[in-house]
């Protein structure tokens, strides 16, 4: 039996990486999927294939930075299809350097991105798994939301947010059934998300689909159970 049969699930950045292997792995599982990120063509590639392998897909066009087009992005997800159930938040960037030759810009936009943009999606899907009376909200974070290193400052700081945020809501989501995770992937081959998997596992990184795998283990969980972040690293997944 496919785990997320009649499930309706949101996956930001799901045009390519780790949001596409995501998306692709729901809809093997039987979720409807709405697909969604800035490149809209990408996302009907995305969108092409979910149903090639006989799921359902949905393209909204969004850019989580946009507070209105996340709005925008929610209210159109439920209009489709009259409930959220599962909402992935993966659109992210990296960018910085070393913190003393970091601009301005740089920071603005890494924050606008990984923080600002998990925020605006929280707050939107947290409002209709409300009304709905609960869903599964999941968060992509990073190693570097629970280390830092040389070269990754505004990066571990966005994604130390993400996680402050995640646990903050995973606790205002008990009272209504919802539950809120996040994934700290350590190096992930997202650009090979559409090679085979000889190729992925040659490169030593982390398949996009391992990810995908601890997405869907988060979502079908327990209703009791609590678990505020999952570590991927090379070695394996520590739950």
């Amino acid at each position: 039996m496919q785990r997320l049969t009649g499930k309706v699930a949101v996956v930001t950045g799901s045009s390519s990486g780790i949001g596409k292997a995501i998306a692709l792995r729901f809809g093997e599982e039987g979720a409807k999927v709405v697909v969604t990120a800035r490149r809209k063509t990408l996302c009907e590639e995305t969108a092409k294939e979910i149903c090639r392998n006989g799921g359902e897909a949905f393209v909204i066009q969004a850019d989580v930075s946009h507070e209105t087009q996340v709005d925008m992005l929610y209210d159109k997800a439920w209009q489709q299809y009259g409930r959220l159930d599962i909402a992935v938040h993966n659109a992210g960037i990296f960018g910085g350097r070393r913190i003393a030759e970091t601009t301005a810009a740089a920071f603005d936009e890494v924050m606008n991105v990984n923080l600002r943009g998990t925020f605006f999606c929280c707050r939107a899907a947290f409002k209709h798994m409300k009304a709905q009376g609960g869903g599964v909200i999941i968060n992509m974070s990073s190693v570097a939301g629970v280390q830092a290193w040389t070269g990754t400052g505004i990066y571990s700081a966005s994604k130390h947010g993400v996680m402050a945020l995640t646990k903050a809501l995973a606790d205002e989501g008990r009272t209504f059934n919802i539950k809120v995770s996040a994934i700290c992937p350590g190096g992930v081959a997202d650009e090979l998300v559409d090679s085979t998997p000889e190729k992925i596992l040659n490169s030593e990184k982390i398949s996009p689909f391992d990810i995908a795998e601890t997405a869907i283990y988060l979502c079908t969980l327990g209703k009791f159970a609590v678990v505020p972040e999952v570590v991927v690293n090379r070695l394996g997944a520590d739950w």
